[in-house]
């Protein structure tokens, strides 16, 4: 065996695929015990093998756990036995080719107890035929795989949640596909921002929406058209946020077009607007750059749920707020406002009642028994259904 050149394999195999030498020197291991199997043992038998990166020496070993009649059965049951049992958990049945009774076990062990496994050396062999070759060959390509899947697990189950950077790969049927780095993440088509034009090659900012785990190598789910997509670009601008000074309160959003944030101070003489805008307005700028010039709204939050209503119609003015049951407020704008305050095709009032949690009425101050139909909105929160970016990749 040429130990420089596997131990140089193993090591450009870990770097490629990110994953730890052991892991793939384990992954060798497995094939080669089931490489044995196949072309040495017996279907049923479990065995393992060691392989001496210093000296190239292979070891062979079965594997039997010891047993007795209270955790497998002893024979196979007949058909009306089968049928009584049915409904119950059926124990194994035993298999001296992995099996071993206690009474015996005792005999090799003293101490042994249930359900310890005892090694039996086995013959050492180095010669395979090409069906045990193919086995092996599966085993750790499944291996590898495993070990990516953990590695990526690992590595963006804690980023769940946040900005994540990446390169666009490639465009299918809308989905966009972007390298990580160290992983692939997957932008559905509902997830992009509405009329945002991507080129391969491209780097941009994503925020992680989801780890899913149910298939062959874990998804990265990302998205650019969800509200916290917007807040989370406004933490890593804004020093505020970090220190705990600011807080972003509530978001709502209508990716590509309009998003509306509240931001609340946590200490006196901070302006969460102001800190939120930046000087000259490059704090928002660059947020607005990241979304393809999206128009954004800061507003202050406020326990008051007057002023915080007043605040939300922004950039309209507003002359009073009559805060009725069941959170629902009518609002009352003068007529030049009117328009500004309900925005194109309802979207101001609508975003308004998204931020706030109301139902929001929006009338004119000169014409309040005048019931205006584009002006009033429901108070649906902000849900995002992650499933229904949890397609199969």
């Amino acid at each position: 065996m040429d130990l420089k050149n596997l131990k140089r394999a193993i090591d450009q195999i870990a770097d490629e695929k990110n994953i730890e030498p052991e892991a793939v020197i384990s992954a060798i291991e497995s094939a080669i015990a089931a490489a044995y199997r196949k072309e040495y043992g017996k279907r049923g038998e479990i065995i393992k093998t060691k392989l001496d990166l210093k000296t190239g020496e292979l070891k062979f070993w079965q594997i039997k756990t010891a047993v007795d009649e209270s955790t497998v059965r002893m024979k196979e049951e007949d058909e009306e036995q089968k049928e009584r049992i049915e409904d119950e958990e059926v124990l194994p049945l035993f298999n001296p080719d992995r099996h071993i009774l206690i009474e015996e076990a005792k005999k090799i062990k003293p101490d042994v107890q249930l359900g310890d496994e005892l090694e039996f050396p086995l013959e050492t062999r180095d010669e395979f035929g090409r069906i045990a070759s193919q086995a092996a060959k599966q085993v750790v390509l499944q291996k590898l795989r495993e070990a990516e899947r953990e590695t990526v697990k690992k590595e963006y189950q804690s980023k769940e949640g946040e900005i994540v950077s990446g390169t666009v790969q490639r465009i299918e049927r809308g989905n966009v596909y972007v390298d990580l780095g160290k992983a692939m993440g997957i932008m559905f088509y509902n997830e992009t921002i509405p009329g945002e034009h991507f080129r391969i090659g491209e780097r941009l900012r994503f925020y992680l929406l989801a780890v899913q785990e149910e298939t062959r190598m874990p998804g990265l789910i990302l998205s650019r058209s969800h509200p916290k997509f917007v807040s989370k670009l406004f933490e890593m601008e804004v020093p505020e946020i970090h220190e705990g000074l600011v807080e972003i309160k509530a978001v709502a959003r209508e990716a590509g077009s309009r998003t509306k944030i509240a931001a609340a101070s946590k200490a006196e003489n901070v302006d969460p607007v102001g800190s939120l805008v930046g000087q000259r307005g490059t704090r928002v700028m660059a947020v607005t750059n990241e979304l393809a010039n999206e128009k954004i709204d800061i507003i202050e939050w406020s326990d008051d749920p007057e002023k915080f209503i007043a605040a939300s119609l922004s950039p309209a003015k507003v002359a009073s707020v009559e805060i009725l049951p069941r959170r629902e407020a009518k609002v009352f704008v003068p007529e030049d406002q009117l328009s500004l305050a309900i925005g194109k095709g309802g979207q101001n009032v609508r975003l308004a009642a998204k931020l706030t949690g109301w139902k929001i009425d929006v009338r004119s101050a000169s014409r309040p028994e005048e019931i205006i139909k584009e002006g009033i909105a429901e108070s649906a929160p902000e849900e995002r259904d992650i499933e229904n970016s949890k397609e199969k990749i």
